[in-house]
């Protein structure tokens, strides 16, 4: 998803999330004792926007890197314009109204935190010492989490340069604008 994606296409992304986050809720609670506790931390955003760059900023400077790729003939854009990743990114507000919707646990907290891309700079920008690393350590991990669905649509071939692009692309906006990961935290304990 990005802010550019349709509204059905973000109403889609919702629908499964509450399909899932509902089933994953009724089986945990099977496996609990009345009274037990749960701890879930998981991506999310602050806004109540689906489309919003608290959600989808990593993923569009992906699809930056591979645009590149497109423009220089490495890639058919036909294949870039039919990839996705299925990750949807709840806000607060969506993951206490599928808690309190499923029925089995009631909110002790929620809350939500957030994770610096450049790890020691706090709230500030990635000095010019540390954005390469940084921007190296944030590819990794989206590589990580990307990387066998982009290998099987586009072919494992691509997978090194395309990295080595998006990880200048990530270096490049830490270096200029501050940039986050979002988490919503949630403890529970079963009726």
């Amino acid at each position: 998803m990005a802010s550019t994606s349709p509204p059905g296409v973000l109403k889609a992304y919702q629908h499964q999330f509450q399909k899932d986050f509902s089933v994953f809720l009724k089986c945990r609670s099977e496996e609990m004792v009345a009274g037990g506790r749960m701890v879930l931390t998981i991506m999310g955003r602050e806004s109540d926007d689906p489309s919003s760059r608290e959600c989808c900023y990593i993923w569009e400077l992906l699809a930056l890197a591979l645009n590149e790729m497109v423009s220089q003939g490495l890639i058919e854009e036909e294949k870039v314009n039919s990839f996705n990743i299925p990750q949807y990114t709840p806000s607060p507000t969506e993951v206490k109204l599928e808690v309190q919707k499923e029925g089995s646990f009631i909110i002790d907290r929620l809350e939500v935190s957030t994770v610096n891309w450049c790890i020691a700079s706090g709230n500030e920008l990635c000095n010019s010492d540390q954005v390469n690393d940084d921007g190296y350590y944030v590819a990794k991990c989206i590589r990580a989490v990307a990387q066998s669905m982009l290998a099987s649509h586009f072919g494992g071939a691509i997978i090194d340069e395309l990295f080595q692009r998006f990880e200048k692309i990530v270096s490049d906006r830490m270096a200029k604008e501050k940039t986050r990961f979002f988490n919503v935290t949630i403890s529970v304990m079963k009726n």
